[in-house]
């Protein structure tokens, strides 16, 4: 494969567990999306971050959801808006965004490794 990488740049990417706290729309976005407000803890903060989620959740049920986010990328302007983390998801089957949660409660700001 072309694009392995060895476990020291794996290391360089730092992915954190954050709390969302505040989920309005973004009808500028090209697709449906959300800005969120993530909290990551006393280190990192509360970062914003645009997720096409729109199909598979609704505003109120984000609230307090957590989620994983590379909180190292730089900035990221999308339309009016900027992103500041990348929210982690995958496709599901029908081709929308599944967040990439922790299947229990986990220590805001931990990093994944």
């Amino acid at each position: 494969m072309d694009n392995m990488i060895d476990f020291s740049g794996f290391e360089k990417i730092d992915i954190k567990v954050g709390k969302i706290i505040k989920v309005e729309d973004f009808p500028e976005a090209r697709k449906p999306a959300y800005k969120l407000e993530i909290d990551f803890g006393e280190e990192i903060g509360i970062k914003k971050s645009s997720a096409q989620i729109v199909a598979n959740y609704k505003k109120e049920d984000l609230i307090y959801t957590q989620v994983l986010g590379v909180v190292n990328f730089p900035p990221k302007q999308i339309g009016p808006f900027i992103s500041e983390v990348l929210t982690l998801g995958v496709k599901d089957k029908n081709g929308n965004v599944v967040l990439v949660t922790p299947n229990k409660e986990a220590k805001i700001g931990e990093k994944l490794f």
